[in-house]
């Protein structure tokens, strides 16, 4: 197997670098990660050329467009635009060029904003996204259409995930465009440093379910190797573990050893206030997988931040 990673130096594809290093590759397989120093995705004929340098056999497909709450709502039709090219390109020079399987990256936040909890594989389609990030959304969506007429046109194995909020090291750390968790984690640096109260953007009351991209990266093996179904699988923690913006800073509080007052600015959006996903397909497959638990992946993530500072605050 050639396996060729698309937006390799992100956070997911550091991630899956990192658990394959650590032991869990294996023999018969070459790992291929690629930024877009190597190609521009969003070009068709720079897509092709990537893929006839590099001859995958498999995909994992993690390149995107992607940015926090605020910089969705300025740039909604950037994000669908430079998306749909990207996937596009990637989908169909997988195709062209005989790629025995792709796996590609959706997110939660394709579902759509009214709905009923938990949300699961089945809903993607049912209604709109929340108004905050349509443009991302409807892209994301898209590659599941995709994998639908790949399979039933040419009898592809494309397939997607659909994480929830993932975070750890090389995260996006910054404070006005990343998303919460890496920006919370920024901000309480700098509120430590200048001994200053640690302001949060809205409420503190939305819940998330956070997924350590370690994890993730674990998950993202066994779908690649032992996952047949066109559908998409949510790959997330369960219902119990998700936890509220307040209960995050906390524990990232915590961690960082910051001693100082957390201060709500309710002026700032919340965004959707809750998106709970089940994960009762995914232990279907593996009812015995272990995640991280939240607070000792918030301390890996945060002891890396404060080690990499220079680079991470980029």
């Amino acid at each position: 197997k050639r396996i060729l990673v698309t937006g390799g130096t992100g956070l997911v594809g550091r991630a899956i670098e990192k658990v394959v290093a650590d032991g869990e590759g294996r023999p018969d397989e070459e790992w291929i990660f690629v930024s877009s120093r190597d190609a521009d995705l969003t070009s068709s004929s720079e897509t092709k050329a990537l893929f006839e340098r590099h001859k995958p056999t498999h995909v994992i497909h993690l390149a995107a467009m992607v940015g926090g709450l605020f910089k969705n709502i300025r740039s909604n039709l950037d994000f669908w635009r430079t998306n749909i090219h990207i996937n596009d390109n990637v989908l169909h020079s997988a195709h062209e060029s005989g790629v025995q399987k792709v796996v590609s990256c959706l997110s939660t936040c394709i579902f759509p904003d009214k709905t009923t909890y938990p949300i699961d594989e089945t809903m993607i389609h049912n209604g709109p996204p929340h108004s905050s990030n349509f443009g991302y959304s409807y892209a994301k969506r898209m590659i599941d259409v995709q994998n639908r007429g790949y399979s039933e046109q040419h009898g592809r194995r494309f397939t997607a995930v659909i994480p929830t909020n993932v975070f750890g090291p090389h995260d996006n750390f910054n404070i006005e465009d990343g998303h919460v968790l890496p920006g919370l984690i920024h901000k309480v640096y700098l509120a430590k440093q200048s001994g200053s109260a640690l302001t949060i953007w809205g409420t503190g009351k939305p819940r998330r379910q956070f997924i350590y991209s370690l994890d993730l990266a674990r998950l993202f093996l066994w779908v690649l190797r032992e996952y047949d179904e066109v559908e998409p699988i949510i790959l997330s923690v369960g219902e119990e573990d998700e936890v509220s913006i307040q209960e995050a800073a906390e524990a990232i509080a915590e961690a960082m050893e910051f001693r100082g007052e957390l201060v709500f600015d309710t002026t700032k959006s919340d965004g959707q206030f809750k998106k709970t996903a089940s994960n009762a397909k995914l232990r279907q497959y593996l009812p015995g997988f272990q995640f991280t638990p939240f607070r000792k992946a918030v301390k890996e993530t945060c002891a890396w931040f404060n080690a990499n500072y220079a680079n991470a605050r980029k």
